[in-house]
Parts: C-alpha cells; structure tokens; sequence
C-alpha cells in the first residue's frame, strides 16, 4: 500500500510536466544543438518518476518519516514547480534558479539516503545526471534566448 501512495504522489508532480507543456513558444526559441529530440523527454522522465517512487519507498520503509523522507518530499515539490515557472510562466530566469534547488535537494537526497538504503541513492543518480543536463539546457536556452523571459 504504501508504494502506492509514493507512485501516486510522484504522479501528481509528474502532472506539472503533462500540464505545462513546451507549445509554440518553446517550439519558436533557438535551442543548442545538443538539446535533445522531442519524444526523449517523456521516455527519461517516466523511467526517473519510477525509480523516484521506488528511492522514496525504499527509505520509508527504513526509517519511516523524517528527515530523509522530507528531503525526498521537497524535491518532489521542487521538480513539479520547474515546469510551472519554464513553461507556464515562461520565465526561464526563475526557472535556472529553481533547478539548482531542486538539483541541491537531489544530492542531499542522496548523501542522506546513500546509509540508510544504497539502492535508493543510486536511484537518484540518474536523476542527477538528468537535472543537471536539464540545469545546463535550461541556462542555454535562456541566454541563447534573453527577450523570450516574460
């Protein structure tokens, strides 16, 4: 039951994405060449959601609620605010700013989980790599694009 409830919650984060899509005027900006193609993004971000889910599961049945676990909660709230600012409120600057939060609370994530359940750290290590080219996208797009910030 309770996996249920961490898939469920991370389906709500991932909800932001699937509300708040890239559109026309994400389509109009110059983006760099590395900037990867379209259908790569819902492949990557549903293999992470699942073990984003499972990482949280994983420490839960640990040590239950606590710091770890509120970590884990803030990171989550974080990743579902990402493309709210990016794409909703297409302020790319705001939204460099709260994927280094998000990336800083990915790696206490980690360090936090990595000695209660090393299976649930190295979960997020994908993650990591992900919102860091994600970080480094979003900070190219931005100065490649610096009138397109409402």
């Amino acid at each position: 039951m309770a996996l249920i409830i961490f898939f469920a919650l991370v389906a709500v984060a991932a909800c932001s994405g699937a509300f708040f899509k890239p559109g026309p005027w994400y389509d109009r900006l110059d983006k760099p060449s590395w900037n990867p193609p379209d259908w790569v993004f819902p492949v990557v971000w549903t293999i992470l959601y699942i073990f984003i889910a499972f990482a949280g599961w994983l420490v839960w049945s640990e040590v239950g609620v606590g710091t770890v676990i509120i970590v884990w909660g803030i990171q989550l709230v974080l990743n579902a605010i990402w493309s709210f600012l990016f794409f909703g409120m297409k302020r790319m600057d705001l939204a460099f700013v709260e994927v280094t939060a998000l990336w800083t609370s990915i790696v206490v994530f980690i360090l936090l989980a990595w000695p209660i359940s090393t299976v649930a750290a190295l979960l997020f290590v994908p993650y990591l790599v992900w919102v860091s080219t994600a970080a480094l996208l979003n900070w190219t797009v931005w100065k490649m694009n610096p009138a397109a910030t409402t």
